[in-house]
This record gives structure tokens, C-alpha cells and sequence, in this order.
């Protein structure tokens, strides 16, 4: 019986590359040089295959076949047959590898996304075939036709990746019924709005003309940012989360930066293939560019196609990995508008906590600086780097704790306090719910600790703009009651009408925000939700709130609490759903918002 070793093949030079400028640890390359068990039975049992591939031009292109178990399969421990629907007008595989003589590279990803299982394989196309289909052939203008691929490959290597970063589906077949939307590298408004959903891509890369690589990037839904989209072409950014740390793509890269790519819509069939010029950026370079990178890769395209109903699958959404980390913007986005720095010479000491609530507590810092970070205005958020305190270094898998693979420990909280209202100029306060690691780690300081952190920035915009003759309407969820705090010594509070919903366990801040502003329960409406409070110190809490002079209900805020003739402009912060139903509520008023994911 022969025997494959993983650890036979040696790194090339692109990869050795990025494993030194990462500084990565020596190691075996784990490639099998043969279609190794796993990846024959993952080709048997897995509905999907991404396959990567060379033009005449010498340029990468990507698709991704299949849509039913059993459409390729091994015939050797070097050879994989497969037969499957195909764009046969419009996908570039189509046209550049089937129909030619054999010999090209390929690559290829076998991949089951319900269950999270993937395998990486790379060879060569032995013969290919494109028979026609029974179904009419469209007139209609850009409509193409479906094919029946036939295609044989000879496998050189195989390598099983970790399920980390895919997002569930359950993949259907469906017959692709092509339409050319679009040709240039620019990419057209459909185009636009599906990458700010897309939830994955697929990207080819080659070493020379020795081998090719093929992969999934996944994600958050719009995880890949559309930095300019010119006529000559677009150019888009995508974060390297962190992973197994062979960098074979990125060493691909390093030595031929050239990439194709297809972006999926497993919801329409529609698909969009590119080709590009690719840039890695490490360290400050990436952040630059994406803050709270560290690794990313930016595309500039070259040609690009988006094909209506080009695959021959559907998906069905499931399960987003439990790996993703939040999108990370980039810096030209109005989210980023803090101006985070990487100078770690201010820094804030933590000198005050108190709790509020049983999940709410206020913490007040002093700047190490003041004149150098610059004055802040009510409304602003301050960014917090807690790395030195939580980051543990690497691991590649993190089943109790996944998001913390890609966890930069930089964290931003609404400025609750006002500047020098009762506080001194070189301090400020933040209150915050406790949720994720770094609050967690917050409410078990010792405040006598002197704990002391990188100060990475002032910045946002949600201020409150009095108009002329009209109330300034404020609705609240929960701990968004925030911005609102800071800057309430600067307003009118007769003016104000206050939204408040929240839940009665934090009763604890209610009630000390209308010991703190006593003239402010006039002008509120407070709508508390959960159970009576249990404790007696919550419970006089509440008796205090009662006959404060605030309106309360015990329900949730409804859409008929809102009076739409108080003005023509609202302000809003609280929870993503929360904001889905205000602004349903508000259409055709000016709603000025901030919201959070928790």
C-alpha cells in the first residue's frame, strides 16, 4: 500500500516570505502530495466545488460548480471526475477550461457548507467537455445559454482546512439561466449592493506556472469594503482574519499578484467574477486602510463580469460562524470617524467605578495628556485599547471563546459625561452594560489598581442641535440613554422629550439619571419591560422613579407613543432591531441615530 506523507513538499518562496515578515514559528507544510482520504470523501459527499483556473492573458479566474452530493468524485488517488450544470455563456471557467486541450493548471476547493468542511486540492486539467442542455436558447439581449460540463482533472496535492469563518448553507440545485448584467471592471449598482451583503468569496491565486491555490474568505455580511468603483476599475479591501497560519494564498500572492475571484449570491444565483491586481498590507499599513486590522488585501480590478442566475445552486442561510468578528470598516467610512491613532503615549487611568444595575455600572478616567489628545465635545466616544490587558497570543481554534481569535481589544464607549460639569477638565466618564470581554474585565478591577490603557482616540458627531420653535424628540433603548447624558447640562430640558425604553432590572439607572438631572422626568416617557424587581434596594428604585413626574408604562415602546408633530428632526440611540422599528415609525422625518449590536 503506498504511502502519503504529509510534510514532503517544501514552502516556496512566496510563503516563506509571509511567514517570516509574520514572524511565524517554523513548520511542516502539512500538503499531501496526492488526493488524500479525506478529500475523496468530502468529493463524494459535498454538494460544491470552487475551481480556479488561467487565461490566455495569464489572468485568475474563479467559479464554483455542483449543487447536488455525488457530482464529482475520485477515480483514482490522483484523478476527480466531474459532471455538473454550467453558465456556459458568461462563466469564465466555462470558456477556459473546457473544450481545450489538457494541461492547465487548476485549483480547487471542495466544499460542504452545512457542515463546515473543506479541502483544498491543486493539479491539473486532463479533458473537458461542454455538452448543450435541453433548454431553449434565450434572444433576449445578454442571455446566455446552461451547459453540461464534463471535466477530468489529475490532482498533484490535497490539504483539509478548519471550518473557521464559514457561514452555514444548505446548497439546492438550480439551472443556471444566464444574463450578462455587466462586462467592465467597474462595478454596476447591483453588483454594489450585493458585495455589502455578501457573506463570502472565493479567490484563486498561482506560484508561477508550478501550482495554483483556491479558497473561501468569509465573514460578516460586508465584510469585503468597496474602497472606489471608477470606470477604469473598482478597488476593494477584505481583512485576513487570523487562521492557520500557512499563508499559502498570501504566499501565492507575494510572487504573482495576481487573483480571481467569484462572490456568490446564494439567495439569487447571480455571480460575480473577477479578476485583479492584488496589494497585501501588514501592521500600520493595514490599519491605515481598515482600522482594527492588522492583515488585509487590497484588489484593484482589472475585468470583472456580474451574471444574473449564473450557478447552477441556491443556498439557504443557517448558522453564520461563531468566528466572525464585526465588520470592520474602512477608514473614509463616517463609522471610523474617530481618527484612531497608533501613538500609545496617551493614555487613560481608570479611578472610579460605580455600579448602577446589576449589568450597568459608570467608570470615570483620568487622561494622562488632556493638552496633546485635545478637547472633546458632548456626544463624542472615546477608543480604548485593552491588548496589553487581554490578548493571551495565538491560537488557531477557540470553541469557548471564537471571537477572540480576531480580537484587537480596541473598544469605543459613548462619553457620558459632560466636560467640566462637576468633573475635572483632564477626566471623563463612560457608562457601559456589561457584555464581551473587556466589560467583563472592567467589572473585575479594583479601581484602587491604578489600571492604566492606551488612549486611542476622541471622535463622533452625535450632537443635539436645538432648533428654532420645535421639541427635540430623543428615543432611547436601554444603555443608549448615553449620549443623551453628556449632553444634557447644555440644554434646554423643557424643550426635550424623552423616549426611555428599558428593562426594569436596570431600573438602578433610571433612577440615578433623574437624581443626577432632576428637572429631566417631566419630560420623559418611560416604558420598562420585565418583571417586578425582587430586591428591596431595586424595589425603592422603582418606587422613586414612580413618583419622579416621568410618565411610565409598563410594555414596550409602541409606534403610536410617538407624537410626529413634536418636530421634523429625531434622535435615536439604542439596539439594531430597536432602530429597524424607529425608523419605520419616523418615515419622512430626519432621524439622526447611533445604534449597537447588543
Amino acid at each position: 500500500m503506498t504511502s502519503i506523507l504529509a510534510g514532503s513538499l517544501p514552502w516556496h518562496e512566496g510563503e516563506q516570505k509571509m511567514q517570516n515578515l509574520l514572524q511565524i514559528p517554523p513548520q511542516v507544510n502539512p500538503t499531501v502530495p496526492s488526493l488524500s482520504y479525506k478529500a475523496g470523501y468530502l468529493l463524494r459527499t459535498a454538494p460544491l466545488l470552487a475551481i480556479g483556473t488561467i487565461d490566455s492573458e495569464g489572468r485568475p479566474w474563479t467559479s464554483i460548480w455542483g449543487g447536488e452530493k455525488g457530482f464529482a468524485r475520485p477515480t483514482s488517488q490522483t484523478t476527480v471526475e466531474l459532471t455538473t450544470p454550467v453558465d456556459r455563456s458568461f462563466d469564465p471557467l466555462s470558456e477556459n477550461l473546457l473544450g481545450t486541450s489538457g494541461g492547465k493548471l487548476i485549483s480547487g476547493l471542495v466544499l460542504d457548507l452545512e457542515n463546515r468542511n473543506r479541502v483544498k486540492l491543486h493539479g491539473k486539467a486532463i479533458a473537458g467537455s461542454l455538452d448543450s442542455t435541453d433548454e431553449p436558447r434565450h434572444a433576449a439581449s445578454g442571455s446566455g445559454q446552461a451547459g453540461i460540463a464534463h471535466l477530468t482533472l489529475h490532482i498533484d496535492a490535497s490539504l483539509g482546512n478548519c471550518p473557521k469563518y464559514i457561514n452555514k448553507k444548505q446548497i439546492i440545485p438550480a439551472l443556471p439561466s444566464p444574463k450578462l448584467v455587466s462586462n467592465a471592471p467597474q462595478f454596476p449598482p447591483m453588483a454594489v449592493d450585493f458585495l455589502d451583503r455578501a457573506d463570502c468569496l472565493f479567490i484563486s491565486s498561482a506560484h508561477g506556472t508550478i501550482d495554483m491555490d483556491t479558497n473561501i474568505r468569509g465573514g460578516p455580511p460586508g465584510f469585503v469594503r468597496l474602497i472606489s468603483n471608477e470606470p477604469n476599475g473598482a478597488v476593494f479591501v477584505y481583512p485576513e482574519y487570523s487562521g492557520n497560519r500557512l499563508y499559502q494564498t498570501l504566499g501565492n500572492l507575494q510572487t504573482n499578484p495576481l487573483a480571481g475571484y467569484v462572490f456568490p449570491d446564494f439567495e439569487t444565483g447571480n455571480a460575480l467574477y473577477v479578476t485583479g491586481r492584488t496589494r497585501i498590507l501588514v501592521g500600520a499599513d493595514a490599519a491605515r486602510v481598515l482600522p482594527r486590522s492588522n492583515l488585509a488585501v487590497v484588489v484593484t480590478v482589472t475585468a470583472a463580469r456580474y451574471v444574473e442566475k449564473s450557478l447552477s445552486f441556491r443556498g439557504i442561510a443557517g448558522e453564520p460562524s461563531p468566528y466572525n468578528p464585526p465588520v470592520r470598516y474602512l477608514a473614509t467610512e463616517k463609522v471610523n470617524a474617530a481618527g484612531l491613532n497608533d501613538d500609545s503615549s496617551i493614555t487613560a487611568t481608570l479611578i472610579r467605578k460605580e455600579s448602577l444595575s446589576p449589568a450597568i455600572s459608570r467608570f470615570r478616567f483620568r487622561v494622562s495628556d488632556p493638552a496633546k489628545l485635545g478637547k472633546w465635545i458632548p456626544g463624542q466616544y472615546a477608543t480604548f485599547s485593552f491588548w496589553e490587558e487581554l490578548n493571551l497570543g495565538y491560537s488557531h481554534m477557540q470553541d469557548d471563546d471564537p471571537t477572540s481569535l480576531n480580537d484587537d481589544y480596541v473598544r469605543t464607549f459613548t462619553i457620558s459625561s459632560f466636560p467640566g460639569d462637576g468633573i475635572s477638565a483632564s477626566e471623563f466618564e463612560i457608562t457601559a452594560r456589561k457584555h464581551g470581554n473587556v466589560t467583563r474585565y472592567l467589572w473585575g478591577v479594583n479601581e484602587r489598581a491604578g489600571l492604566e490603557v492606551p488612549l486611542k482616540g476622541i471622535g463622533g458627531e452625535f450632537q443635539i442641535k436645538p432648533t428654532a420653535n420645535e421639541f427635540l424628540p430623543f428615543i432611547a433603548g436601554g444603555i443608549g440613554i448615553t449620549p443623551l447624558l453628556a449632553q444634557l447640562p447644555g440644554l434646554d430640558v423643557s424643550r426635550l422629550r424623552l423616549l426611555w425604553s428599558i428593562a426594569m432590572s436596570d431600573v438602578g439607572l433610571v433612577w440615578d439619571t433623574f437624581k443626577r438631572f432632576p428637572a429631566l422626568p417631566k419630560s420623559t416617557s418611560l416604558f420598562l419591560t420585565g418583571s417586578d424587581p425582587r430586591d428591596e434596594s431595586t424595589r425603592r428604585q422603582y418606587e422613586t422613579v414612580l413618583s419622579s413626574g416621568a410618565q411610565v408604562s409598563r410594555r414596550r415602546i409602541e409606534a403610536g407613543d410617538l407624537d410626529l408633530s413634536l418636530a421634523d428632526t429625531w434622535y435615536f440611540c439604542g439596539s439594531v432591531a430597536l432602530k429597524s422599528s424607529v425608523l419605520d415609525w419616523l418615515a419622512g422625518k430626519n432621524v439622526v441615530y447611533e445604534d449597537f449590536n447588543f
